[in-house]
């Protein structure tokens, strides 16, 4: 994983043009290259201020597959939510479950985070088997705290605190990391 860069702008068109894989989201799904392009330059925006931490998830034989972050930071609560979409074609693989052991090293050894929540629609089991697949915890349903369109919508809110994760598999997960997170994400943690 690292940072969107400029050049994958096509790559995330191609991935965020499906309607299925954009259905729950407030944006999408793309339709131009500027879209992608416009989300790039707000993300490193958004790592300057210390705001969100969005990545490019690159599989090892297919490239491009997705894009997961933290958001959301609270750093008195040491606490932030995790958020991950993946093109269809990368659904149902090793991807996810990947990404997320990364995420979760990177949120809990690297900038020393508590808890990483999580959300997803309640109709839309595929993310929340997923999200229960790599050890996070229904927590319960906000109601009507998702803006969709016209409609407000219900989330499922998930949650994995630092010592949940070093008890699960996913601790065990050999990470690798080359260089350090962006300086705004350290010193406010």
């Amino acid at each position: 994983m690292r940072p969107p860069q400029p050049g994958d702008a096509d790559a995330l068109l191609a991935l965020a043009s499906d309607a299925e894989v954009t259905r729950w989201f407030s944006w999408g799904p793309y339709t131009d290259v500027e879209q992608p392009r416009a989300y790039i330059e707000r993300c490193a925006w958004q790592r300057e201020r210390g705001e969100q931490l969005d990545l490019l998830i690159i599989d090892r034989e297919r490239g491009p597959a997705g894009i997961t972050g933290l958001s959301e930071f609270n750093y008195r609560d040491r606490r932030c939510i995790v958020g991950t979409w993946l093109g269809a074609d990368f659904w149902g693989t090793q991807v996810n479950r990947e990404s997320k052991a990364m995420i979760a090293y990177l949120g809990f050894e690297l900038l020393g985070m508590n808890r990483i929540g999580s959300y997803s629609n309640p109709e839309n089991e595929r993310s929340t088997r997923a999200l229960e697949a790599v050890g996070y915890s229904r927590e319960g349903v906000l109601r009507q705290w998702h803006h969709h369109g016209e409609r407000y919508l219900d989330v499922n809110i998930f949650g994995m605190l630092r010592d949940d994760w070093r008890a699960s598999g996913q601790a065990e997960t050999e990470i690798s990391s080359d260089g350090t997170p962006p300086s705004a994400f350290l010193q406010a943690s």
